[in-house]
């Protein structure tokens, strides 16, 4: 297997963001419209002050980063939340949130004050973004998508910083994702996904992918809701399938299911055998407190966060005894990384 060989600067990234095996057991926060729509749906309004946003944001920060190796944040309601995140790695958001559904293709933008230099300066291990991305999408504008994220490696490049690449599909018709259509092509807008971006001219370090399969339509979980668009040997096999697409480091996101069902999903990761790297977990651990927070105020929230909150992450914890180091994937042993500065 091919090896990547690090630069100094996306080494010590990786490092601050990884446990001491080389897994990665990261919490995300940097949801932003999204997150203040359900807390303004919870609460009965039509909209919330920022100020809330950044509360969320710094309540689940100093909770979760306990049990948490780094977290992700966005630079616009995020930054006090950093600083409370108990000595752990920092991975910050470059991209806008969301996209314009007026246009084709949900196309990403950047965010309109920040740069990769400005990112590192307030205080980034790794750089993250998000791409809405399919292999199904017309060629004119998957290459707009491709330029964009060759321009972003090359910045990363350029102040030696690791580039984590966020992709999530979609339905190219405008159809549901939640559809079981839609769970039958999700094998292959993954494992594309992955092909594609694991190429090296994208300079991406670590690849954020979301689990080949929905796992309410793998037949035998526990998560099944009755109609079928795989058997569990056929899931099994997507997970493996789309792992072999790369060998680049790569870490499963939680794409907003349930704590259980996610963490079914890492026994399901764990079965099939792939070598995946770690998580980047947000709604599976932090979701249910959302009403809690609209409802109850910021003490009631860290009091779910507490217990509730904290269970949810040990759960997850639990599943990544099954992840594998990045170590081996970029051709550095476990004392090399010690002995890092």
């Amino acid at each position: 297997m091919a090896t990547i060989k690090l630069t100094p600067g996306k080494l010590a990234g990786l490092k601050a963001v990884s446990d001491a095996r080389g897994v990665i057991a990261a919490a995300a926060m940097d949801q932003r419209g999204s997150l203040k729509k359900s807390l303004a749906k919870e609460k009965g309004v039509s909209d919330l002050p920022d100020s809330a946003l950044v509360e969320f944001k710094e309540l689940v920060t100093d909770v979760l980063t306990r049990y948490a190796s780094a977290i992700l944040l966005d630079p616009e309601y995020g930054l006090p939340a950093a600083k409370r995140r108990h000595g752990k790695g920092l991975l910050l958001a470059y991209e806008k949130t969301g996209y314009d559904a007026d246009t084709p293709g949900r196309l990403p933008d950047l965010l309109d004050h920040w740069s990769v230099r400005r990112l590192k300066e307030a205080g980034a291990d790794c750089i993250k973004v998000l791409l809405y991305y399919t292999p199904f999408e017309k060629s004119d504008i998957n290459d707009q998508k491709h330029a964009f994220i060759e321009r972003i490696g090359d910045e990363c490049r350029a102040h030696d910083i690791a580039f984590f690449l966020e992709f999530v599909g979609y339905d190219v018709h405008g159809n549901s994702e939640k559809s079981v259509e839609y769970a039958k092509r999700k094998p292959e807008i993954v494992s594309g996904s992955m092909a594609e971006f694991g190429k090296e001219k994208y300079l991406i370090d670590v690849l954020k992918v979301e689990v080949p399969v929905q796992m309410e339509f793998v037949q035998g979980t526990r998560a099944f809701k009755g109609e079928g668009a795989y058997t569990r040997a056929e899931a099994l096999h997507h997970f493996q399938d789309a792992a072999t697409m790369t060998h680049k480091p790569f870490i499963y996101l939680s794409a907003g299911v349930s704590n259980a069902v996610f963490t079914e999903t890492l026994e399901l990761a764990a079965e099939s055998g792939t070598t995946f790297n770690g998580v980047l977990c947000g709604r599976a651990t932090w979701k249910d407190g959302i009403a809690v927070y609209a409802k109850g105020g910021a003490k009631a929230f860290e009091a779910w966060l507490n217990d509730q909150g904290v269970k949810n992450i040990q759960n997850v914890n639990h599943s990544l005894e099954a992840a594998h180091s990045w170590f081996p994937k970029v051709g550095v042993t476990a004392a090399e990384v010690l002995a890092l500065a």
